[in-house]
């Protein structure tokens, strides 16, 4: 290979290395930026497609963190027993007493029914359920009543507290203080809830057992709601004002969707109420045109059977009408 040919090949490889480094700056210099311009631009929104992917990963994201909240105060809340049961229902119906004073209240009431049962002259065969009734039904049902009015109650002004809060928050007090004005200005529970969970600060709880402790008196959507958006906003950070000001806006829909069925399934109600009492209305009638035929019902000892076996497809009908008509949100 003579020296002409060594230069040659010399000068195409320095041409061809020249080359290829001014195509690599050119992609990088060039095509790189646009690249990246395109994908910015599909983060943002201005190109088509960009933005709801991002959006997509944003929502799964926010409804696994979500559903795990939901999840841990499901688990938190669960029942372990039957002492636990009976507590949970004392704390939500608000009586303070001890699970062993209202075992024993539910003994005498029981021991009491019966008693009274086989003095008015029926037959001993029923004593045991009037038994069981009065000590496990009648108590249970108070309880329950109980329960259902303070929650009731609790709802009915949760949305003007949360949108106390909002405005104090607003004004520029602390979250603390916002508490304080609620424990203060609103009536019980509301008031006692909120009381509760700002003695509980003070005395360096977290915000997750005095919230989860909440929740076991008060195991409303409502409140589970306000739990699940505050600790997720102690965790995510943000502005806790608008975030619950859209939570306020939520409760307020669904009391309103609530009124709205309330309304639509009242003719139902009415209708429920007089199929109810018909049997009522026609046993007072006969017992003012014929009372002998009547009383065979309460004297013999078939009529009795007769009697109780009418109370329990009376409480089926009740049970299976009251299902029909009431709707849950």
């Amino acid at each position: 290979m003579t020296q002409e040919s060594i230069i040659l090949i010399v000068i195409g490889a320095v041409v061809a290395m020249l080359l290829l480094g001014g195509a690599g700056i050119g992609v990088t210099m060039i095509i790189r930026p646009r690249l990246l311009l395109r994908k910015r631009l599909r983060q943002i929104g201005v190109l088509e497609g960009g933005q709801q992917v991002v959006n997509e990963k944003m929502d799964s994201r926010r409804q696994k963190r979500i559903q795990d909240k939901i999840k841990q105060l499901g688990q938190k809340s669960e029942k372990k027993g039957f002492m636990d049961g009976v507590y949970n229902d004392l704390l939500q119906a608000g009586v303070d007493i001890s699970v062993h004073a209202y075992l024993v209240i539910c003994a005498c009431v029981g021991v009491l029914s019966a008693f009274f049962y086989l003095m008015s002259g029926k037959p001993p065969l029923g004593a045991l359920p009037v038994l069981l009734i009065g000590a496990f039904g009648l108590p249970k049902f108070v309880l329950s009543y109980m329960s259902n009015k303070r929650k009731k109650k609790f709802t009915s002004h949760f949305a003007d507290a949360i949108d106390t809060i909002v405005r104090g928050i607003r004004s520029g007090l602390p979250v603390n203080e916002c508490f304080n004005i609620i424990a203060r200005e609103f009536e019980e529970p509301l008031g006692e809830e909120f009381r509760l969970i700002v003695e509980g600060q003070r005395l360096g709880m977290t915000l997750d057992e005095i919230l989860r402790r909440g929740i076991s008196r008060l195991p409303t959507s409502e409140y589970k709601f306000f739990a699940i958006v505050t600790q997720i906003q102690k965790q995510t950070g943000g502005n806790l004002a608008d975030t619950l000001a859209s939570l306020s806006g939520v409760l307020r829909e669904r009391k309103r969707m609530r009124d709205k069925i309330q309304a639509y399934s009242s003719e139902a109600k009415a209708s429920a109420m007089i199929i109810g009492s018909l049997p009522f209305a026609v046993a007072g009638l006969l017992s003012i045109v014929n009372p002998d035929y009547l009383m065979l019902l309460f004297t013999e000892t078939k009529g009795n059977y007769i009697l109780a076996a009418d109370a329990i497809w009376m409480g089926c009908g009740i049970g299976v009408m009251r299902g029909m008509i009431n709707f849950e949100i």
